[in-house]
């Protein structure tokens, strides 16, 4: 277990660090709330779905399709940490890891796209794409 979280601070770390431009400060207390903000996200992502799960259906936009929260992997303009509910069949939900969070400018500066890719690992350099599962809900977390 102690193995496992060290492997996955280290993870958060690498891509935060690599999220940020050059040109934006980032010290070890940034470094520390990413950090904590991983742990949060894994050891509520249960609590955070029902609540999700309970939020739609109590606006009449609730599924029967399988539900999940994972955390979501950022790159492009900055670097930030959340989460995502992704919604399919169970068995693609149960394959998904994470969502890989791909941002960039379009048509210069006039479109900001965010593309939203569910993904089978927590490795942002070796996964596949989990076709068949959508983005049902984001989970912002201010760093």
């Amino acid at each position: 277990m102690k193995k496992r979280f060290i492997t996955g601070l280290l993870v958060v770390c690498m891509l935060s660090v690599a999220a940020v431009p050059v040109t934006q400060a980032f010290g070890l207390g940034d470094i520390l709330k990413v950090g904590g903000i991983s742990i949060l996200i894994d050891k509520f992502s249960g609590q955070l779905n029902g609540f999700i799960n309970t939020l739609t259906f109590k606006h009449g936009a609730g599924s029967d399709y399988a539900t999940k929260v994972v955390p979501i992997l950022s790159f492009g303009n900055g670097g930030y940490i959340g989460a995502a509910q992704v919604i399919g069949t169970q068995e693609l939900v149960d394959q998904t890891q994470a969502v890989v969070q791909i941002e960039g400018d379009f048509s210069g500066r006039t479109f900001r796209v965010k593309a939203l890719i569910p993904i089978d690992s927590k490795n942002p350099v070796n996964f596949s794409r989990v076709n068949g599962v959508g983005v049902s809900a984001i989970i912002d977390v201010k760093i």
